[in-house]
Order: C-alpha cells, then structure tokens, then sequence
C-alpha cells in the first residue's frame, strides 16, 4: 500500500465531515488573514502614534489601538503569524521525530526497543513545560527557532509510544515477513510497508500538535520567556493586554479572539480527522 491510496481514502469521507469542513475553512480564513492582513491597513505591528493611545475599535483602526497606539489589528496579524510559524514547526519536527523513533523501536526490537523506550519514559517524567521554561531564558535572546526546537523535543514522546505499538503489530503481518525473507533493507522495509500504513495516524498528530505548540508557545510568550520584543505573538499580545482587561477590554479580547479561534480551528479539524480514522478502521474489520 503506497502513502497515497492510505490517505486517499480517509481524505474522501473527510471533506464530507461537517467538523472537516468548519475546522478547515476557518484554519483557511485565519491563514488568509495572517497573509493578506499586513496589506489590507496602512500600519504595522510596531508603529506608534501617540496620539491615538487605546482608542476603542473604529473605522481606522479595526480593533482599536493599545496603551503605546499601536495598531491592534496589525499586531494581531502579526501575531498570528508567528503563532502558526511556531505551532506548525513544532508540530512537524515532534511528528518526524516520534515516526523516527516508534518505527525503528517497534521494527528493530529487542535491544534497541528498551533503549529508546526507555529514553522515552525518562522523558515523560519530567515536566515538559517547566523544563522548557527552565531552558527559555537561556535561550531568550537567541532566535525563536531555538523555542521551536525545544517545544519539539518535549512533545513527541506519547505519539512515539502509539507509533511504535503499531509497528510492532505490523511487523508480524505476511508482507513484511515477505519482503524481510526478500532481502529488503530495513530503512526500505520502514518506508514501503510500515510508513504508509502510518500516515492517517500522524497526520491527525501532526495537526493537533500545531493547536498544542500554539498553546504552548502563548503560555510561554505570557510569562515573557517566549517571542521577545519588538516581534510578538498572541501570546505576548494577551499578556500585553491582560492588565487592561477590564478598562479597555479590546486590548485584551483581540488577541484573545484570535488565539482561541485557532487552537479551535486545529482542534475541529484534529477531531475530524480522528474520527474518520476510527470510521477506516471500523470499516476495515
């Protein structure tokens, strides 16, 4: 079976899943937004006018202005961007790293199978969020691709769990047998036969980790340990506007609106697609 008639398949009863269909046309609407925002309004995220300091929301600005009279709304495009930049990045690097190491342990076994579980449950002990906050300002001034690779490295170790429980059922099955008595290499045997069937399983981790790492990096960005000044996130933007909450409440509910219209967008989107999944897997019995 190729990667393309395994997701070939789910994808058709997919765009029929009315979950499918909101989650994706609202993570297309924010994506548009983050995108053509910069060019719909003559401000950035950084410019200052100060004689418009938290000005409520207007036909100039969109969503108001905040205590320094920036735009609200150019940061908060802003800030979307480097929110999916993030969550997107992590999500990506977490899920190749836990089909890296769930195939090889679950394929390979024995030796290497207890060294790397091992490795991973060394992981799950400890507090992947205070480990990261505990890195973070050493890595504070440094490029946020930094922030990206730490997050990455605390998020794969349950899906390299579920990986590896799957390869080891598939491991007994005819055709790996056949194309292991075939002479197969192991890294092709992994690609071929194993991979594919693996694909609809990390496509729905792939994307529900994008609307954890957004999380993650907004609480990060919260306490000051994430996306630093003069760049921000919608993490950063909610801390920014939390002391204004309740005298000036758009400061605070812009980016608020927006951070939590795309974890749900993600979340949507992620339930779709495990519950088509699970449809696939019925069907298959």
């Amino acid at each position: 079976m190729s990667a393309a008639e395994a997701v070939s398949a789910p994808l058709g009863r997919l765009v029929r899943t009315p979950l499918a269909v909101c989650g994706a046309g609202l993570l297309a609407l924010l994506a548009a937004a983050a995108v053509a925002g910069p060019f719909l309004r003559p401000y950035d995220h950084i410019g200052q006018d100060a004689g418009a300091t938290l000005v409520p929301p207007s036909g100039d600005h969109w969503l108001g202005t905040s205590r320094l009279g920036e735009d609200l709304f150019a940061q908060c495009v802003r800030g979307l961007q480097k929110s999916l930049v993030v969550g997107v990045s992590v999500a990506v690097l977490s899920t190749l790293l836990a089909a890296a190491v769930g195939l090889t342990a679950g394929y390979v076994g024995r030796l290497v199978d207890r060294a790397l579980m091992w490795g991973v449950d060394m992981m799950l002990i400890l507090p992947s969020f205070l480990l990261v906050a505990v890195l973070s300002p050493v890595l504070q001034q440094r490029s946020w691709l930094w922030m990206v690779l730490v997050l990455a490295l605390t998020q794969w170790m349950l899906t390299a769990r579920v990986i590896r429980a799957r390869a080891v059922s598939l491991r007994g099955r005819e055709f790996v047998r056949a194309a292991q008595y075939a002479g197969g290499p192991t890294g092709w045997i992994l690609r071929r036969h194993l991979l594919p069937h693996l694909v609809p399983l990390l496509v729905i981790d792939c994307t529900l980790h994008v609307g954890a790492a957004v999380l993650a990096e907004a609480g990060l960005s919260y306490f000051g340990f994430g996306i630093q000044p003069p760049d921000v996130s919608l993490g950063s933007l909610v801390a920014a506007g939390s002391g204004s909450a309740l005298t000036y409440p758009w400061v605070f509910l812009a980016p608020v609106g927006f951070l939590v219209a795309t974890v749900t967008a993600v979340g949507l989107l992620g339930e779709a697609l495990r519950r088509v999944l699970d449809e696939g897997d019925t069907d298959g019995e």
